[in-house]
């Protein structure tokens, strides 16, 4: 595991990369946000002993979300499953720290699925109300 130091409002990776770094903040603030039609949304403004970029070494999928730092940082940077695993052995309270936050993680995105699911389904519904209507009135 190595450290790095980062200044004020640096990228420390983008969305879209591919990168299969974890982080962990030891000292500063980190913002992690998504960009859609040229609009950031922020998911999580993260601070000291929070941890960042663990799926990327569960997965080779590109990143879902762009970090920047919003202070002066110091990170720990984790960089494989094994670096990982080496970590989580000597560090029991972080480990169980890090699977209740994940579980947490996983659950609010299952929330927003739901969300997204039930008007996707509720806008399909109405769609085929209408066009029944208007079926209906060309017979």
């Amino acid at each position: 595991m190595s450290k790095l130091n980062i200044p004020p409002n640096q990228r420390i990776f983008k969305e879209g990369e591919l990168n299969n770094a974890m982080y962990i903040i030891l000292q500063g603030n980190v913002e992690i946000f998504f960009t859609v039609n040229n609009s950031q949304t922020r998911l999580a403004l993260m601070k000291p002993g929070d941890f960042f970029g663990e799926m990327a070494l569960f997965s080779s999928n590109p990143r879902s979300a762009t970090a920047r730092t919003i202070t002066n940082c110091e990170l720990a940077v984790i960089e494989s499953k094994q670096q990982l695993e080496n970590f989580l052995v000597k560090n029991p309270k972080f480990a169980a720290k890090m699977v209740s936050i994940m579980a947490d993680r996983l659950a609010k995105t299952n929330e927003l699925l739901i969300t997204s699911m039930e008007k996707s389904v509720a806008k399909k519904i109405e769609f085929s109300t209408e066009l029944g209507k208007d079926l209906k009135a060309d017979l």
